[in-house]
């Protein structure tokens, strides 16, 4: 699996990457069936927006977002939508 962390107005710390790769653990089941993840912070007036584009193995993308006045708010809001997609996919693929 190919991961990839950027920051938009943003500099990402040791601390936000080791906390972002400690929630991924939660997707870890998948790792086999994801090819890229793509995760984006970005910091906005209001407070911090994070997307992820999920690319699976099997073709199929996926885009995930979440905002919050909070940064680590954010990222686990996002992670949860992340685990419902990719929880989704895997039961799709299954069924086939």
């Amino acid at each position: 699996m190919n991961f990839e962390i950027k920051g938009v107005h943003y500099d990402l710390t040791d601390a936000t990457k080791e906390f972002i790769d400690k929630k991924l653990e939660r997707i870890s089941f998948a790792n086999d069936y994801i090819i890229d993840l793509q995760i984006t912070l970005t910091k906005n007036k209001h407070g911090y927006s994070v997307e992820t584009n999920i690319n699976f193995r099997w073709g199929h993308s996926s885009h995930v977002g979440a905002e919050s006045h909070e940064l680590f708010e954010a990222v686990e809001l996002m992670v949860d939508k992340l685990e419902h997609v990719v929880r989704k996919e895997k039961e799709k693929v299954r069924e086939h």
